[in-house]
């Protein structure tokens, strides 16, 4: 097969790698083993006529630098829509609604200002923010410049560091922990501190958008899979759907990938980047895999953590603004889409498995207490979405993440699970897939 470069998996990570090797004119073929590129990041078709449906709800951030480049590149930047600034709606336990609102100022004097004037939190916690203000500007130096160490402890929970930097449980609930739930799919008592102020440092980036929070437009297979196929096939290089594939390995090479339905391909050198999520490593590889032998034995052990989302149709509609945090109840997310609501609960081991009537059923009632316009209406249509293995736990006790190089001397990783100090996010993902194209790019 005439390609210089190949990759196992087309989401995100993979893309971005592909895309990053076709700019500097190497020739890629992408195998993937469902139907359409995108991975976790993509849309299915409606079986009721409308638009693609996302697999879920997928919130960016201004800070998301190297999605946003990747998204860029191949053409599809200006379907996203960054505010201009933070601006995000919360609805408490008792129904009451308020807006953190931060001016268009320089990090971290928006997060300042904005809470400074959040009726919704009691003063004497507002003051309490300025405790975080050194970690908060340590972290961002970290994240800046690759050097130095964040200020969070290994065996620290977020809710402790939260709490030993003084934040009181009002702000807690309203503002920190929705950010690290969103971005770390896993409770604050559970979830290890230093991912999320890894993301904390890029969040209160120098961007004045930083800590804004990014929307799609479109179905994400408009966004992702398929403007990349397009830059990708533009440039001598494809993605290959409905292709299962597998990497041999002799020891110390890739020696060939081994597809399903078609010859396998041999490698004679030629790089390889796994770019699939991290429990499917064990069923990708194959061969003598001693070398990654450390790597499949991390991959076994991680743990994953669900996501579940649920659409939910009305006649007319019923959420005014385009996301709404809700305090305290099962979902803790809700968006306007087109024609429909879209609710989501991060860490949804709890129902994963339940019933689709009950999953819905428990949604709506979220719903119904954070909008009360739609309490007088029943949903025309509903659909629950799960994704048992969404993301990795982020708990201390888990594995180590893999770097991008590997033992095997042709064979790289890419993915949202490769040690980017990054939790699973797109820009993870993103982040991941870049570091592995420079290395074939750059070889150490």
């Amino acid at each position: 097969m005439n390609a210089d470069a190949f990759v196992i998996g087309a989401g995100v990570a993979g893309l971005a790698a592909a895309v990053r090797l076709a700019q500097h004119d190497r020739r890629v073929v992408v195998f993937e083993a469902r139907g359409t590129s995108g991975g976790r990041a993509t849309s299915f078709d409606d079986r009721q006529g409308g638009p693609p449906l996302d697999n879920g709800q997928h919130a960016l951030m201004g800070c998301y630098h190297e999605t946003l480049a990747f998204l860029a590149a191949i053409g599809s930047r200006d379907l996203v829509r960054v505010q201009p600034a933070l601006s995000v709606s919360v609805v408490d336990t008792s129904g009451a609604r308020s807006t953190l609102s931060c001016p268009s100022w320089p990090s971290p004097f928006q997060m300042l200002a904005g809470v400074a004037r959040w009726e919704a939190v009691p003063l004497a916690e507002r003051v309490q923010l300025l405790r975080m203000a050194p970690a908060l500007w340590r972290a961002r130096q970290v994240v800046a410049t690759g050097r130095g160490d964040l200020p969070a402890r290994d065996d620290e929970t977020v809710r402790q560091w939260l709490t030993r930097h003084g934040q009181g449980a009002r702000l807690t609930a309203l503002l920190w922990e929705p950010l690290a739930v969103a971005a770390l799919n896993q409770g604050i008592d559970a979830a290890s501190a230093r991912p999320f102020v890894r993301v904390l440092g890029q969040v209160f980036g120098p961007g004045r958008d930083d800590a804004s929070i990014a929307l799609v437009t479109r179905p994400l297979i408009d966004v992702v899979g398929r403007p990349a196929e397009r830059f990708l096939s533009a440039r001598g290089s494809r993605v290959v759907c409905h292709a299962l594939a597998r990497v041999e390995l002799d020891g110390s090479q890739a020696v060939r990938i081994v597809l399903r339905d078609a010859a396998p391909v041999e490698l004679h050198g030629r790089p390889v980047i796994v770019a699939v999520p991290w429990h499917a490593l064990p069923q990708v590889m194959a061969g003598d895999t001693t070398r990654v032998g450390p790597v499949l034995a991390a991959a076994a052990a991680t743990r994953p953590v669900s996501i579940v989302s649920v659409n939910l149709w009305f006649d007319r509609q019923v959420l005014d603004v385009p996301m709404l945090g809700i305090e305290g109840r099962s979902f803790q997310w809700a968006f306007a889409r087109e024609g429909y609501v879209s609710l989501v609960m991060s860490g949804a081991d709890a129902i994963v498995r339940e019933r689709s009537d009950t999953i819905t059923a428990l949604a709506l009632a979220d719903l119904r207490h954070a909008v009360p316009a739609a309490r007088a209406q029943a949903p025309t249509r509903t659909m629950a979405i799960r994704e048992p293995r969404a993301t990795f736990s982020l708990r201390a006790d888990q594995p180590a993440r893999p770097d991008t190089a590997t033992a095997v001397a042709n064979l790289l990783l890419a993915s949202d699970w490769v040690e980017t100090g990054l939790p699973a996010t797109i820009e993870g993902a993103a982040v991941a897939g870049r570091r592995a194209a420079e290395h074939i790019l750059s070889p150490r």
